[in-house]
């Protein structure tokens, strides 16, 4: 299922499946608002985008109630996650799938959202995208805002691989699949096989992760839980992303891997924390092709 693509003049959604928007946060979340706003765009907050009831945002029925609402009104054409933080999972048993299928629109966000997007997509079928959130348009030295972000989801041109970004092939191939993934953390989360685990049989799994300069061994962790609950033995492709620290996460997945798999392996830079988000539409086709200057690209619609 597509969504529909932005036009200058519609009502973007903000919603905080994860953390609260916060007097610290508050100052870049009006620069967003400015940005967007000048840019030809309305803004609309949930009710709860603000709410610490728990101490690290609103409860699980809120947040999900805004999600639902958010969906639920015409007039909202695109739904941002405001930021990332923790917890998103929470409001998977509250959300109303059948309603998000009967209105599919653009929902985009990163870091903790990678639960929401990838739920959102395996439970209704419709694309989402790991992209950036709210605040990030403008939290960063270079604000990514219209040109580099919304642009995109206007004119429908979202490459995978852009002008400046740097790729290197971890393990050479050729690879075509489904887009699947995120943070490392959370997708290990979820390939348990329980209620809300994800399907990833013929993907091409994205992994980014914040930082492994502390814990390396929890990396490890994650993919070795991926590794037991058979995800390697069925997906066709990985694509690694940012990290921070010195400890290379591609090293660690070989480890992992252990010579076992023959699917192609390739790294970058430009999505997960750091200062470039690359949009990733989830549930598109994508190919890899290790041999090509432009070594994954999507081959189909991913918005109309």
């Amino acid at each position: 299922m597509i969504p529909k693509k932005l036009e200058k003049g519609d009502k973007i959604g903000i919603i905080a499946p994860s953390s609260p928007i916060t007097e610290e946060s508050l100052e870049t979340v009006n620069n967003s608002i400015l940005l967007m706003e000048s840019s030809g765009f309305e803004i609309k907050f949930g009710k709860y985008v603000f709410e610490n009831t728990l101490g690290y945002g609103a409860t699980a029925k809120q947040k999900a109630e805004d999600i639902n609402e958010m969906f639920k009104d015409p007039e909202i054409k695109a739904i941002f996650c405001v930021c990332g933080g923790a917890n998103s999972n929470s409001t998977f048993e509250y959300l109303d799938y059948e309603l998000i299928k009967s209105n599919p629109k653009i929902i985009c966000g990163f870091s903790d959202s990678t639960s929401l997007t990838n739920i959102i997509t395996e439970k209704t079928g419709l694309i989402t995208f790991s992209g950036p959130t709210f605040k990030s348009l403008t939290s960063w030295e270079t604000p990514y805002g219209y040109d580099q972000v919304i642009k995109k989801f206007v004119q429908k041109d979202m490459k995978l691989k852009e002008q400046g970004d740097e790729f290197k092939v971890i393990k050479p191939g050729i690879a075509e699949g489904k887009l699947i993934g995120g943070n490392l953390s959370l997708i290990s989360e979820m390939c348990s096989g329980k209620k809300y685990s994800l399907n990833f049989d013929n993907k091409i799994l994205f992994i980014e992760e914040l930082s492994l300069e502390s814990y390396p061994e929890l990396v490890s962790n994650h993919l070795y839980n991926m590794k037991q609950n058979n995800v390697f033995d069925v997906i066709k492709g990985i694509w690694v992303g940012n990290y921070e620290g010195s400890i290379a996460l591609e090293k660690i997945l070989l480890d992992t891997l252990d010579g076992e798999y023959d699917f192609p392996i390739i790294k970058s830079n430009n999505f997960g924390h750091t200062e470039k988000k690359q949009i990733i539409p989830i549930g598109t086709k994508a190919k890899i092709d290790t041999s090509k200057e432009n070594m994954i690209e999507v081959v189909e619609d991913y918005i109309e």
